[in-house]
């Protein structure tokens, strides 16, 4: 896809959630239309900011772990949003060079930044695929092309089950892209619950004139994402109580009102 049909892909007339995304981390690359969704979301529940910032440091953290204890030096990062700081592949490379990383996302001003998710380590390879989270087969195939499905990965997801209906059956697509990874693989999942009647309001606000929607579901829900894996503890937590670091400053957030809970697990050897 050219640069001249990527930019006409592009709607700035209603919010998109890669873009929403970016302002509440902080980032430019967002439209007034994704900025006043956004102080929506932050009127409504002035937590988001912060839940978005919690999420980001997770990914750093459950990274961390993969490369220095589990071995993965392989990511499949499904739903990867715009460019920002400490992306899957600045956090893996820089304890393991080698790593390979793998982007996905179907918004098309992720595609017109990709080339800033491809600056990796010479030593390791990095590459973005242009496809919706419900075209497993197409992900997997074009995956193949930098990773090695026969080794084991790390299979990202990052508020992005929640950006699938029940109708698109969001179970269904997680194992389907599991399906093919070989054992030792790792499922990193986090997304928002509906336990915080702030949030509710907030995402029901967001849904109204947003191009996706966003669906919040129950912890037990969420934890049903890794069905037939093997949790690393603690398990399905809070996102901020996964192997917090010591002095962080993040917030307690088990002690309050969830908004978003997190895990990650490993795929066993068939038995």
């Amino acid at each position: 896809m050219s640069e001249h049909d990527v930019r006409a892909e592009i709607d700035t007339t209603v919010p998109h959630s890669a873009r929403v995304w970016n302002f509440l981390l902080g980032g430019s690359d967002n439209f007034d239309v994704d900025r006043e969704a956004g102080r929506t979301l932050l009127r409504l529940f002035p937590d988001f900011a912060a839940v978005a910032r919690t999420q980001r440091a997770f990914l750093i953290r459950a990274v961390r772990h993969l490369v220095l204890e589990a071995g993965i030096r392989q990511f499949l990062d499904v739903g990867s949003g715009l460019p920002t700081a400490d992306n899957t592949h600045e956090v893996a490379q820089a304890l393991a060079p080698g790593s390979r990383v793998v982007y996905v996302d179907h918004d098309p001003i992720v595609l017109a930044h990709a080339r800033a998710l491809l600056a990796g380590a010479p030593e390791g390879a990095t590459d973005y695929v242009h496809a919706d989270v419900r075209d497993t087969d197409l992900i997997l195939e074009q995956a193949a092309r930098t990773l090695d499905l026969s080794q084991p990965v790390a299979l990202m997801m990052l508020s992005v089950a929640g950006q699938l209906t029940d109708d698109d059956a969001p179970e269904d697509v997680v194992a389907r892209l599991l399906e093919p990874l070989a054992p030792g693989s790792h499922l990193v999942l986090s997304d928002g619950v509906d336990t915080n009647p702030a949030l509710v309001e907030a995402v029901a606000a967001y849904n109204g004139s947003a191009a996706n929607t966003y669906q919040l579901r129950a912890p037990e829900r969420i934890a049903g994402f890794f069905a037939g894996l093997e949790p690393v503890d603690p398990g399905v937590v809070p996102t901020p109580a996964w192997r917090p670091d010591a002095g962080a400053g993040e917030p307690p957030e088990g002690t309050g009102v969830v908004s978003a809970v997190c895990g990650v697990a490993r795929k066993p050897a068939p038995a």
